[in-house]
């Protein structure tokens, strides 16, 4: 597929077929993806594939407290999860709504689920001292993940980075046999997606994006 094609029709899967990704399409796909830059071209990603059925089981438990707070606020009118606006739900009404292991199944258990860990020995956070939550060290990470992602749409798969299991991030470790040291930056779940999307809606350039200052021109096609 062309570059721009492939850019603009990668879309967020979660329901795919039955159908496996060999270790020979996850290698083609991983061995591209590695081209992506990184901090110093220090390359602190760390990858592990799980096809292993009760690993999966074992994931919905670590993701359903997450969830249930992202459901609530959403039913709340609310960003969730944000680090600037609190929200008002209480740990009771959040603990209240209902989640279903179904709905979650077609992340959980696709046919290889990746998980995308940052070495954070090797990454420079310059925002560590901020008194906000850190964004910096994704970067190192981050185009590691999209490339996976444009490789995998390139094999006619498709996935998507999911984070909701970051607040357990200990017990998924644990779960995975992973250092303290390496952060987790992505769950992403992939194989073939049971309908290909090819039109997807994105904000125009000139909703984001401006000349020289915040309130500067927007810039012209």
């Amino acid at each position: 597929m062309e570059l721009y094609d492939v850019m603009r029709t990668t879309f967020a899967a979660r329901d795919f077929t039955d159908d496996p990704v060999s270790d020979a399409v996850l290698h083609r796909i991983l061995d591209n993806a590695r081209f992506a830059p990184s901090g110093g071209n220090r390359q602190g990603w760390h990858v592990i594939a799980v096809r292993d059925e009760t690993t999966k089981d074992a994931l919905f438990p670590l993701i359903k407290p997450t969830w249930q707070r992202y459901l609530a606020q959403v039913i709340n009118g609310e960003a969730p999860w944000n680090t600037i606006n609190p929200t008002p739900l209480t740990d009771a009404q959040i603990a209240e709504q209902v989640v279903s292991e179904d709905s979650l199944r077609g992340i959980t258990h696709a046919p290889v689920v990746l998980f995308v860990f940052v070495d954070l020995s090797v990454v420079a956070s310059f925002d560590s001292e901020l008194d906000r939550v850190g964004v910096i060290s994704g970067a190192s990470v981050y185009p590691f993940v999209w490339n996976l992602l444009l490789a995998a749409r390139n094999e006619g798969l498709g996935g998507t980075p999911t984070t909701f299991i970051a607040p357990q991030e200990q017990a998924l470790q644990s779960l995975l046999g992973v250092p303290e040291q390496m952060a987790f930056a992505a769950m992403i779940p992939l194989g073939k997606p049971k309908k290909q999307l090819t039109k997807l809606k994105r904000k125009p350039v000139s909703d984001f994006a401006r000349l020289e200052r915040w309130d500067g021109p927007t810039i012209a096609p």
